[in-house]
């Protein structure tokens, strides 16, 4: 079966959906052992949360690169992505979607999350032809991620690492059966109309 070129994608239950980030041991270890972000979490400031775990291998190299070593499993509810996706805009103008260049900066100033579709990833961590969600929080959003919607934050490092090793030796099965099961995420069609190009 052909995979849709845009769809969110996600291990998630009936309540939850999982994202993932990817930071620093003195931010990753306390917020894994709390629950919740420690102290020196930045609230001020876009967090970006992807609901693909290829995805963000590719963007914190395998949990190796200055800053991302530790990356975390975020479990959110349900209700609080989606209400992520009700409040968000595009991060980029596109000519048919958006009535003009102008209307989108508006919408794009106002908003406390914005979306954006970047290619998928296979284990060698290369682009696939569709692509997945990451979604920007900021402002109102940050904070209800952070003290509202946040259920569990786990560290999957070590099965990073683990993964990583199995595609270095050439063991694609096995890798492949480590990853997350993520299945495409029931999201209904009028959530994700107006942030589809």
């Amino acid at each position: 079966m052909e995979e849709p070129q845009r769809a969110v994608r996600a291990l998630h239950t009936a309540s939850t959906i999982t994202v993932y980030q990817a930071y620093s041991p003195e931010i990753g270890l306390p917020a894994v052992r709390r629950g919740r972000f420690p102290a020196g979490w930045k609230r001020d400031r876009m967090t970006w949360i992807k609901p693909s775990f290829l995805w963000m291998m590719y963007r914190c190299g395998w949990a190796t690169k200055a800053g991302q070593e530790t990356v975390l499993a975020i479990e959110i509810t349900r209700d609080g992505f989606e209400w992520a996706l009700r409040h968000a805009c595009l991060s980029s103008y596109v000519r048919g979607l958006h009535p003009d260049r102008s209307a989108w900066q508006g919408q794009l100033k106002c908003a406390p999350a914005r979306v954006q579709w970047d290619p998928e990833r296979d284990l060698h961590l290369r682009p696939l032809a569709y692509r997945s969600l990451q979604l920007g929080l900021s402002g109102e959003a940050v904070r209800r991620y952070a003290d509202e919607w946040t259920v569990a934050i786990s560290d999957v490092t070590p099965l990073a690492r683990e993964v990583h090793g199995l595609v270095s030796r050439g063991e694609l099965d096995a890798a492949a059966g480590l990853l997350p099961q993520e299945r495409p995420y029931p999201a209904a069609d009028e959530l994700l109309a107006s942030l589809r190009p």
